[in-house]
């Protein structure tokens, strides 16, 4: 059996949700590690993706629900990030143009192709080359599908990434806000910044006072509070990092002796140890967004997770 013959409703089938007249979120249940949340734009020049997929059977499958829509091209396809989850099925788009803030591109080559990657079980990724962002911007640029104005905006600083955007379609009351915001996860942001994550949850995305998000993990929403619930996570992570950095503990031990309360029950808790390792190296001084050691602090991640790897059902 191929990969792309394998159940794509494992570990749930995922749904497109009409958000507003030609626009959709493409969500993939259980959104967890490198199964993420795309959308799409339907206009008469052709399909603009807001992201693609992790593996070629998921970004096949998102594909064939394009279909299901639109027998129209997809023209472009707008990277929120660098993240292979959601740029490693560009390659699967030969007609469009691959677009991303400049650091996205750099940082999709950085990282390379799909590969082994030994702090997860699995997955599968299927016959995929890398394929990074070939028109890129600073700030942001203007996309148009037929009436839909789509603008794609620089956030600013490190939040999640280095080079996180959003993409708002301000007539619509429509945000796709990638990994941001993982609606019912916990967050990530260990290659980003916790404090920068902060300040544009509360300065950039909030005041936008979207009616409808498309967040890159876990169920569309259109209430404040998957935003809150976020904000107070971020704050709790850095109140035990100050913690953790006083007493000289470090990460995986403090993260192993913490309480994680009502976010214990979020998908994917060993984020925790990774969002530790930046918390700590900003509060000893490094800038938001600076290079650690990525590779030490998954390797704590999975010594927290009982010494199995990461769980990857992509």
């Amino acid at each position: 059996m191929s990969s792309l013959d394998l159940d794509i409703t494992a570990p749930g089938r995922p749904e497109v949700q009409e958000v507003s007249p030609g626009v959709y979120a493409y969500v993939q249940p259980d959104g967890t590690w490198w199964i993420n949340n795309t959308g799409f734009l339907v206009g008469p020049q052709g399909v603009i993706s807001v992201d693609s997929c992790s593996t070629e059977r998921r970004t096949r499958a998102y594909q064939r629900a394009i279909a299901t829509v639109t027998p129209a091209t997809v023209r472009a396809v707008v990277n929120t990030h660098h993240h292979g989850d959601h740029t490693f099925g560009n390659c699967l788009f030969p007609a469009a143009a691959i677009i991303g803030q400049e650091r996205t591109r750099a940082e999709a080559i950085a990282f390379g192709p799909p590969r082994d990657l030994p702090a997860w079980d699995g997955p599968d990724w299927g016959e995929l080359s890398l394929d990074p962002p070939f028109i890129t911007f600073t700030e942001g640029l203007t996309l148009h599908a037929g009436d839909v104005r789509a603008e794609v905006r620089s956030v600013g600083t490190p939040a999640h990434t280095t080079n996180d955007s959003l993409v708002w379609l301000a007539d619509r009351s429509v945000l796709f806000c990638g990994d941001l915001i993982f609606n019912g996860g916990t967050p990530f942001l260990l290659m980003g910044s916790v404090e920068g994550a902060i300040e544009v949850i509360e300065g950039v995305v909030a005041p936008l006072g979207a009616a409808t998000i498309v967040p890159g993990h876990g169920p569309v929403f259109g209430d404040t509070g998957p935003i809150e619930a976020t904000l107070d996570y971020l704050r709790f992570v850095l109140a035990v990092a100050r913690d953790c950095r006083a007493a000289g503990v470090p990460p995986l031990e403090a993260a192993r002796a913490t309480d994680l309360g009502r976010f214990a029950a979020w998908a994917d808790a060993e984020r925790i140890v990774g969002n530790l390792h930046r918390a700590c190296a900003e509060q000893a001084g490094l800038p938001r967004g600076a290079p650690i050691d990525v590779a030490a602090a998954l390797a704590d991640m999975v010594a927290y997770n009982g010494g199995a790897p990461l769980t990857c059902r992509a």
